[in-house]
């Protein structure tokens, strides 16, 4: 049995680790250094680097600190934001990081995941979807509302423009393309803590092969049973709970551990 991943994630602006809510009021969380050696001691499974606002200042990645936070970690390291072609990707592999994360670059240049893949392995490749709910009340011929579609369109630019694309389509799209891996982050229910959004997490695991993380709204332990139990995911990643020590990556295992989830431990 594949064992399910516990996966903090550091969002990062100016250098320094910030957590909002739903992408907005990003408050800091601390040095980008420090808060991966603790988990690192947590025996977390991943960590996640996203330079949040890379794509939107049109800037590469804050490479330095990718090399610096690479060198005093021992686990698989993801990093994203800024990735515009191959040579980003190659740079950032050969500056530590395990995997990359693309998101405004894929939606833009589709070509860049399939070319990516076949350079670097699909392994590394790993695609990032934020996604916002839309809801429609179609109407019949007589103007009666039928039941509400539930419907999600990809965001880019750290969640700032909205693309019009389908969120099941495009990760579909990406996972023929050669993706590895899907990071999925809910918009709606990033930073609140009431819980991933499993309609969505589920829809899109059921549309395609390769391996979820789900992201947006953990906020204790249950949420992730939830979550791989209920939505199919694979992977589970947090930071709110994570960075302001309401839960350390053990506490979270032990627990899943105690309801029957295979995790390492």
């Amino acid at each position: 049995m594949l064992t399910k991943r516990i996966i903090p994630c550091l969002d990062i602006k100016e250098s320094r680790v910030v957590k909002g809510v739903k992408f907005l009021g990003l408050k800091d969380a601390g040095d980008p250094v420090e808060v991966a050696k603790i988990y690192d001691r947590q025996q977390a499974d991943e960590l996640v680097f996203l330079d949040i606002t890379a794509s939107f200042e049109n800037r590469k990645t804050l490479i330095g600190l990718v090399e610096e936070i690479a060198q005093n970690i021992y686990m698989p390291f993801t990093v994203g934001g800024g990735i515009r072609d191959l040579e980003d990707i190659r740079d950032l592999l050969n500056a530590g990081a395990d995997k990359v994360s693309i998101n405004t670059a894929a939606v833009k240049f589709p070509g860049l995941i399939s070319d990516a893949s076949r350079k670097f392995g699909s392994q590394c490749i790993v695609v990032a979807i934020d996604a916002k709910k839309v809801t429609s009340h179609p109407k019949t011929t007589l103007g009666a509302s039928k039941p509400e579609i539930t419907s999600w369109q990809v965001y880019i630019n750290g969640g700032r423009t909205p693309t019009g694309l389908d969120a099941i389509d495009w990760a579909k799209k990406a996972a023929g393309s050669g993706a590895g891996e899907i990071l999925l982050t809910s918009m709606d229910y990033d930073g609140t803590k009431d819980g991933y959004d499993l309609l969505l997490t589920k829809s899109i695991a059921g549309a395609v092969t390769i391996p979820i993380i789900a992201s947006g709204g953990a906020g204790k332990p249950e949420h992730f049973y939830d979550v791989f139990t209920q939505a199919g995911a694979d992977a589970g990643l947090a930071a709110s709970i994570f960075h302001y020590q309401e839960l350390s990556v053990r506490q979270v295992k032990e627990y899943l551990l105690q309801k029957g989830v295979a995790v390492r431990l």
